[in-house]
């Protein structure tokens, strides 16, 4: 979940997978300014694909085969799990799975939206594709039963996102910040994923197709600060060491079957991101990089689904926003005034 213009754009494409992008500082930006003619897309790093975003990069690591003998092969349709998925980029990803004729269990903390976003979809892509239920992520046993849930309408798991987050809409110094806000956050963010990368692992190891799981990261995952949500991006830094972890432990434990993965989805147009665009530098920010929920799915989805369908095994970090993309649209604001004001009015 994007949390913050500024601090989520990156200043080049990665070399490798296993770290965020970095981003620029505000005295990189105002170089571009005075020198757009030399700054703006010959700043690309070498080796950068295109605007587009990277495609899906892999480390080498992690075999195949199951965790005791052969794998089955994973082929479509999947079965595929988004935790906080009745908005934002979450339901954008459902949608998008659906569209390819996935079988989707969404799930968030209210009862109704649940209901009422699982109606609509069953409505628009039948009845046996999408299933929905309550899970608060931070709460062991909500956990333990979505899986459940999962088990008796699916039977198995073959992609889970963890895509539930929090900032607590709240947009101010440490210093300020309540201690349920930073309950809220921290129990969320992390202590939630903790809980869910468990389970999806109990899971899928014990699965004859093994399974996929997606951790998303956000501002603060590369180390660079996020002031005004220092809570939020300390949580996110966390993210990528926890995969990175994961990873470890399952080659550790001879767990070929299962592979947990790093999904950036950049910075995206939801209540949360757009709460904060009270600030000069967050505005600029949003208007040049930010894109919708249904733009971002339609790059990650089809590139997720592209990790099973080459039976890889291989840690992936798929990046919708690179260095490249993001220096291009700086360079092109700079130069031509390029999507001022796209969706806030700026100073």
């Amino acid at each position: 979940m994007a949390a913050s213009a500024a601090a989520h754009l990156p200043l080049r494409a990665p070399a490798r997978v296993g770290t965020a992008p970095s981003l620029p500082s505000a005295a990189a930006v105002a170089r571009l300014r005075g020198r757009p003619e030399r700054r703006g897309l010959a700043a690309a790093p070498r080796g950068a694909r295109g605007l587009g975003g990277v495609r899906a990069e892999a480390v080498s690591g992690g075999g195949g085969g199951g965790g005791g003998g052969p794998r089955e092969p994973m082929v479509p349709p999947y079965n595929v799990l988004i935790t906080g998925s009745t908005k934002g980029i979450g339901y954008a990803l459902a949608r998008k799975f659906l569209e390819a004729g996935d079988n989707v269990v969404i799930c968030s903390r209210s009862a109704e939206k649940v209901e009422s976003v699982v109606g609509d979809l069953k409505r628009e892509y039948g009845e046996q594709h999408v299933w929905g239920t309550v899970c608060d992520v931070r709460d062991g046993k909500d956990v333990k039963a979505l899986v459940e849930f999962a088990r008796d309408k699916l039977k198995h798991i073959d992609i889970w996102i963890n895509n539930a987050g929090s900032n607590a809409y709240t947009y101010k110094p440490l210093v300020e910040t309540s201690d349920e806000a930073l309950m809220e956050i921290i129990t969320t963010n992390t202590l939630g994923l903790l809980i869910c990368c468990r389970e999806a692992i109990n899971m899928m190891r014990n699965q004859p197709r093994g399974g996929h799981i997606f951790n998303l990261d956000g501002a603060g995952s590369d180390g660079r600060p996020t002031p005004r949500f220092a809570a939020y991006g300390a949580t996110k830094r966390s993210v990528v060491h926890l995969t990175k972890s994961l990873q470890a432990e399952l080659q550790m434990n001879e767990v070929n079957n299962v592979m947990v993965h790093n999904l950036s989805p950049g910075m995206v147009t939801t209540d949360l991101l757009m709460s904060g665009a009270t600030t000069k530098q967050a505005k600029f920010f949003i208007n040049i990089l930010a894109e919708p929920p249904d733009v971002v799915a339609d790059y990650l989805v089809p590139n997720i689904r592209e990790i099973p369908s080459n039976q890889s095994m291989k840690p992936t970090y798929i990046r919708f926003l690179t260095g490249l993309k993001a220096y291009s649209r700086i360079f092109s604001r700079l130069a031509f005034g390029a999507r001022r004001n796209k969706y806030v009015t700026e100073d």
